[in-house]
């Protein structure tokens, strides 16, 4: 019971860093960058999502002799997903597969951000698939939320 009551107030919490109007989503991870990446790479191969690549620009960036706050890119997917999308509108395929970026702003909060599919609708004049983009928008909103929940 303390387990289920911790989730809802976790998920409830999470709410209100949930921009769900922007072209971009914000969760706000009370872990750090590393540990955010780490669940949500889990979290999303024990779901059967392939995970394509991740990317740390902050190690990048130290190659280089920059520097820069912790910043990881996760490309991910599910090929029955995204092609149900580019059956709709092939273009969407430029912003396929989805990508989650976690990262730490310059007050130290950690923030897992990816495109809101309603954007990816907008921006590509998808028609008629409005199915695909709520199984997509649902999906990602259970990765984000069991990713950034304690």
């Amino acid at each position: 019971m303390i387990k289920y009551i911790s989730f809802v107030v976790a998920v409830f919490v999470t709410s209100f860093s949930v921009s769900a109007e922007e072209s971009l989503i914000k969760y706000e991870s009370t872990y750090s960058v590393k540990e955010t990446a780490d669940r949500f790479e889990s979290i999303a191969k024990s779901k059967g999502f392939t995970l394509f690549l991740r990317v740390d620009h902050q190690k990048n960036a130290k190659s280089v002799n920059m520097d820069l706050r912790p910043t990881e890119v996760i490309i991910f997917g599910n090929p029955k997903v995204g092609t149900l999308l580019m059956q709709c509108e092939q273009e969407v395929a430029i912003d396929l597969p989805q990508k989650v970026l976690v990262t730490q702003d310059e007050n130290q909060k950690v923030w897992l951000v990816y495109n809101n599919p309603r954007y990816l609708k907008e921006r590509h004049g998808i028609e008629g698939c409005d199915i695909a983009l709520d199984k997509v928008s649902n999906v990602l909103n259970i990765l984000a939320s069991a990713t950034v929940s304690e």
